[in-house]
C-alpha cells in the first residue's frame, strides 16, 4: 500500500482508496452489505475459500465487502500491506497481541497509556497467562532493560491519552529492531494524517476507529494494520505464524503468505475464534468519516494550538501538556516526528486541584462531558475519577492523570466560542 502513498496525495486516498463503483448497481458510495453469508460459485470454490487457497467472502464474522473497503483504505493511509477491522480499539489491541503471545510471555509497554489499556495489560491479559511491563519510553536504557527472553512485543501510543505526550517512534523502532521484536503503535490520537508509524519502523498499527477516523461519535470500531515487513520466522518465537496450523492441515502462515501472514492469520484464526467482528454499518460510517479526515485534523490542530496558548496564559492553569506549545519539553520532537501537528488531545492542571476540576466540568456548556475523544465536538473529562479510575495513584501520575488534571479533546467548532466557554468555566470554578 505504501506505493499508493507515493502515487497519490493523502487527501485523494482518504476518499478513493479501497472504493470502487458497485459492480451490480454502479453506486458510487460503498454500499452497506448487510449480509451474514455469501453464495459460493460451486463446491470447489467453497472448498478453496475454506482452505485459504482463494480469498473471498464466506461469512461476515470473517469478511464482509463493506468492511473490506475500510480495511484497504486504512491500510493504504497507514502505508501497510493489509488491515483487519474489528469491534473496538480494545479488540484491536487483543488482535494485535493474539498471534504473538503465548503463556508465560510479556509485552513491554509505555507507562503513558490510556487507563483502559493499562487495565487490559496489567489485569485482563493475565487470564491468558500473558504479562506486561510498563516503563518510561523516554528512558531508553530502562526500555532495553525491561526486554527479556519472554518479551514478544513493544507497545506504545503515538500521541498518548490523556496527556498528549508524543512518542519518539523512530528511536523506539530502532530499539525494537535490535531486539528482534515487533513494535505495535496505537495511532488513534494522531491518525495517519499526522503520523504514519509504519514509515518510521513500526510493525503493527492499531486504532480505535471510534475516535478521529470516524470523527462523529456514532459507532464503535477498531483496526490493526500490518507493515508486512517483519520476519515472523527468524527467531522461532512466533510459532502461531511460523509453525504448522492444525486447523488448516499444517499450513504455515508466514511461509505460505509472506508479508500478508499476519493479516490473514488475524482474519482466519483470530476473528474466527474470538469473534470481535466489525459490523458493516459501522464500517460505512467510518468510511464516510475518513473522507474528511485531513480537513478535520487540520481544524482540530489549529483550534488546539490557539486554545493551548490561551490556557497557558491563564492564572488558574498551572500546566498545559500540549506538545504543540513552544514551552513544551516535547516541542522539538513534535516538530520532527509529527510535523503536521501534535493532535488535539491534552490535559490542563488546575491551581484549585480536584475541586476546581469538578467545578469546571460542571460549568462548561459547549464542551461535552463524555468518556470519548476525537469527536468533531469538543469534549472534557476528569481522567482520575473516570477513564483512569482503576489505576493506582502512582500509575495515574505516571500516565498524566493526577486528580488535579482535566483532559480536553478539542473539536472543530469556532475557536472563539470554545475559548469563551473555557473562560467562563474557569472563572466560575475559581470564584
Amino acid at each position: 500500500m505504501s506505493d499508493a502513498l507515493d502515487r497519490y496525495g493523502f487527501e485523494t486516498l482518504q476518499v478513493h482508496a479501497g472504493a470502487r463503483p458497485d459492480a451490480a448497481t454502479g453506486a458510487r458510495q460503498t454500499p452497506i452489505y448487510q449480509s451474514t453469508a455469501y453464495v459460493f460459485r460451486d463446491s470447489e470454490h467453497a472448498a478453496a475459500l475454506f482452505d485459504l487457497k482463494e480469498i473471498g467472502f464466506i461469512y461476515s464474522r470473517l469478511t464482509n465487502p463493506t468492511v473490506a473497503v475500510l480495511q484497504e483504505r486504512i491500510a493504504t493511509l497507514e502505508g501497510g500491506v493489509g488491515a483487519v477491522c474489528c469491534s473496538s480499539g480494545h479488540a484491536a489491541q487483543l488482535l494485535a497481541l493474539f498471534p504473538l503471545m503465548s503463556p508465560g510471555t510479556n509485552v513491554v509497554a509505555s507507562n503513558r497509556l490510556y487507563g483502559g489499556t493499562v487495565t487490559q495489560f496489567n489485569n485482563t491479559i493475565r487470564r491468558f497467562n500473558w504479562s506486561s511491563k510498563l516503563v518510561d519510553f523516554d528512558d531508553h536504557d530502562a526500555l532495553r532493560a525491561a526486554i527479556d527472553e519472554n518479551t514478544r512485543a513493544i507497545f506504545c501510543e503515538s500521541i498518548s491519552n490523556p496527556g498528549g505526550y508524543v512518542t519518539d517512534i523512530p528511536a523506539i523502532a530502532k530499539i525494537a529492531d535490535v531486539a528482534g521484536l515487533p513494535l505495535i503503535v496505537d495511532n488513534t490520537a494522531a491518525t495517519p494524517y499526522l503520523c504514519q508509524p509504519i514509515l518510521m519502523g513500526a510493525t503493527l498499527v492499531v486504532h480505535s476507529t471510534t475516535k478521529y477516523l470516524t470523527g462523529n461519535g456514532t459507532v464503535m470500531g477498531g483496526a490493526v494494520v500490518d507493515s508486512g515487513a517483519f520476519d515472523w520466522s527468524a527467531s522461532g518465537m512466533y510459532t502461531a505464524l511460523s509453525e504448522p496450523e492444525a486447523a488448516y492441515h499444517g499450513l504455515k502462515f508466514h511461509e505460505t503468505f509472506g508479508p500478508f501472514a499476519f493479516t490473514l492469520h488475524a482474519t482466519a484464526i483470530a476473528l474466527r475464534d474470538l469473534g470481535t467482528t466489525m459490523n458493516p454499518q459501522a464500517a460505512h460510517y467510518t468510511l464516510m468519516g475518513i473522507e474528511t479526515l485531513s480537513l478535520r485534523m487540520e481544524r482540530h490542530v489549529q483550534n488546539a494550538i490557539a486554545i493551548a496558548k490561551w490556557l497557558e496564559r491563564r492564572s488558574e492553569v498551572e500546566e498545559v501538556t500540549f506538545a504543540g506549545l513552544a514551552s513544551s519539553p516535547y516541542h522539538a520532537r513534535q516538530k520532527s516526528v509529527y510535523p503536521r501537528g501534535a493532535g488535539a488531545l491534552f490535559t490542563i492542571r488546575l491551581a484549585g486541584g480536584y475541586d476546581a476540576c469538578v467545578a469546571m466540568v460542571d460549568k462548561l456548556e459547549l464542551f461535552s462531558h463524555v468518556a470519548n475523544l476525537g469527536d468533531a465536538r469538543s469534549l472534557v473529562i476528569h481522567p482520575a475519577s473516570t477513564t483512569h479510575r482503576q489505576l493506582t495513584d502512582e500509575q495515574k501520575t505516571a500516565s498524566g492523570a493526577s486528580p488535579d488534571v482535566l483532559r480536553l479533546s478539542i473539536g472543530i467548532e469556532t475557536v472563539d466560542d470554545l475559548i469563551a466557554d473555557l473562560a467562563q468555566a474557569l472563572e466560575a470554578a475559581h470564584a
